[in-house]
């Protein structure tokens, strides 16, 4: 039997296996294929990481750059407004040296003293208001330090007048600058871990050391010291007016120089002669020259004339008006002192100064308040009439009880030689704000600074008029 084998055939073979060649082929390109893939996306994946690292860090940058432009813009706003500060501080100098000559108070009308600018940034000058209006808006000029009473001089009669004043706490000021060691009133400083002074007040803020001060008793109310009450301040009494505290109505800088301009002593009626008063009233111009000088050297009292005051009076009494008295009111004198502290100036002392200073004289405090008003009122009603102490005669007669009780001393005068300059400035956009206080001394002719303070960290002094007008809208 013969078995057939297939023939083999070579084509049919490679016609056989082509196809799996081919499906092999797609398979092993396939795989590569899905490698590539994977490898791709990989690539992808870690490209899209860094990019967003990129971009996280370039976010980062540009955020940092931001705030310290933001930084920068602050710094530069802060250094234009203590430029205008100092700016203000040579602008006030300036100003107390054309119109504060001879112990003159200039007035508000001859300078600028808000929103004043210096380049970019602006500058106030913080003041008070002479009325007392009750107000929601800082009043804006210079302090007269004149106007309030000296604590280096000032005894205790006087200062227990003042508002939210004690009597113990009065004492204790006295007892402050009290040279003498053992004191006249016995205070425990050491449980406050130092010792008192016993020697006069450098500065108003040493009240703060006094035993006994509180902050109730130095700001009262007004706890930034600008004179009104702000949003975050309120009426302990729930009045209208401001209940204002002692730094509020005292000073230690006060002093009047006992000399002209050209370093030559005024005249003290207490030792001039007749030819020597004749003289003067002649060259000032005052009527009957000759027979004032006559009276004011025979009818000298005994013990000399306590202050100027009491000279006024006799020069009144004996028919000089008081036109004339203010002809010579600033070349006389009844110290032989080279200066003169502790003069309150009555053209410019507020109503609780005044009163303070009449019920220390020896008036009964009610007394001392009505005459204080009525003062302020002929102030008010006489602005051309305040030339001298001669004023006060007029206001009240020479015969007044008030008028007498001043007259026993040295205590009033119409000059001022030393003011407060409270100056508040902000920058470009209302950014950088600061405020200093200045105490100017002009009693040696030239202006000079004598005490510089920051008070920037008791916050905004300006009130919301300004903070609207010059900072929220002025912001970018």
């Amino acid at each position: 039997m013969n078995i057939q084998h297939p023939t083999f055939n070579p084509a049919e073979r490679d016609r056989t296996s082509q196809p799996v060649r081919r499906g092999r082929a797609l398979d092993i390109e396939r795989s590569m294929l899905n490698v590539a893939c994977s490898q791709n996306g990989s690539v992808l994946i870690i490209v899209l990481w860094v990019c967003i690292g990129l971009v996280s860090i370039a976010l980062y940058f540009a955020n940092s750059m931001t705030y310290e432009l933001r930084a920068s813009d602050n710094r530069a706003s802060g250094l234009a407004t203590d430029q205008a500060i100092e700016g203000a501080a040579r602008y006030v100098s300036t100003v107390l040296a054309l119109y504060a000559t001879n112990g003159a108070v200039p007035a508000t009308n001859l300078y600028a003293s808000a929103a004043v600018p210096v380049g970019d940034a602006r500058f106030w000058l913080i003041g008070r208001d002479p009325s007392r209006t009750p107000s929601t808006e800082p009043h804006f000029g210079l302090i007269d330090e004149g106007s309030k009473l000296n604590l280096n001089t000032v005894n205790t009669n006087v200062l227990s007048y003042l508002p939210k004043m004690t009597t113990d706490f009065a004492q204790a000021i006295v007892d402050w600058r009290n040279t003498n060691s053992s004191g006249t009133y016995s205070l425990d400083y050491a449980q406050l871990g130092y010792q008192e002074k016993e020697a006069p007040f450098e500065t108003v803020d040493e009240l703060r050391l006094v035993y006994g001060a509180t902050m109730d008793l130095l700001t009262g109310d007004d706890l930034n010291g600008n004179g009104i009450l702000d949003v975050n301040e309120t009426n302990s009494t729930g009045g209208a007016e401001m209940n204002y505290g002692l730094l509020e109505y005292t000073t230690v800088y006060t002093r009047e120089p006992n000399f002209h301009a050209d370093g030559t002593m005024l005249t003290n009626v207490n030792t001039a002669r007749r030819q020597d008063l004749q003289t003067l009233f002649e060259d000032a111009g005052v009527g009957n020259a000759s027979y004032l000088a006559g009276q004011l050297v025979s009818q000298r009292p005994r013990t000399g004339y306590a202050g100027l005051l009491a000279f006024c009076i006799r020069c009144e009494t004996f028919g000089m008006s008081s036109g004339d008295f203010a002809k010579i009111s600033d070349d006389v004198t009844t110290s032989t002192n080279a200066y003169i502290r502790g003069r309150v100036n009555i053209d410019t002392a507020n109503l609780d100064v005044l009163t303070a200073l009449l019920a220390g004289a020896g008036l009964d405090e009610n007394t001392a308040s009505g005459t204080a008003q009525s003062l302020i009122t002929y102030r008010q009603q006489n602005p051309n009439n305040l030339g001298s102490v001669a004023w006060l005669v007029d206001a009240l007669g020479n015969t007044s009880s008030a008028v007498q009780a001043l007259a026993r001393g040295d205590y009033v005068t119409t000059q001022s030689y030393q003011f407060t300059a409270d100056i508040a400035a902000v920058g470009p956009f209302g950014r950088g704000y600061r405020r200093v206080k200045f105490i100017f001394d002009t009693s040696n002719g030239t202006p000079i600074i004598i005490y510089r303070q920051d008070l920037s960290r008791l916050g905004w002094a300006l009130g919301e008029k300004a903070r609207e007008t010059f900072v929220a809208t002025a912001t970018p």
